[in-house]
């Protein structure tokens, strides 16, 4: 792999943290909805609450690949999650430029 577990495991948990503030942002402004809808109920109750179970669980995500990533699992797991946080941060460039009329 191009970068070391430690590495991939702080990029998953900053993708997540980030996926989360851009979140609150582009619903704040009106620019998108929450698709998880355990995710919206708790922005229902408002934006810490959902800031703090989504790093929560972003840092426990984080915790279980640090200590077992030596697991073959493990390894494929960092990879499409990574994947995934990768392409949703690919979204937020869109709504972004969509938000601020370039597109």
């Amino acid at each position: 792999m191009f970068m070391k577990l430690s590495q991939q495991t702080l990029l998953l948990f900053v993708l997540n943290f980030f996926d989360a503030v851009l979140t609150i942002y582009w619903i704040h402004n009106g620019f998108a909805s929450e698709g998880n809808q355990l995710m919206a109920r708790l922005l229902d109750i408002g934006y810490v609450p959902f800031l703090l179970v989504k790093t929560a669980v972003g840092a426990l995500a984080a915790a279980v690949l640090w200590n077992w990533g030596n697991l073959r699992l493990a390894q494929c797991g960092l990879t499409v999650v990574l994947t995934i946080y990768i392409s949703l941060m690919g979204i937020h460039i869109i709504t972004g430029l969509y938000a601020f009329g370039f597109i």
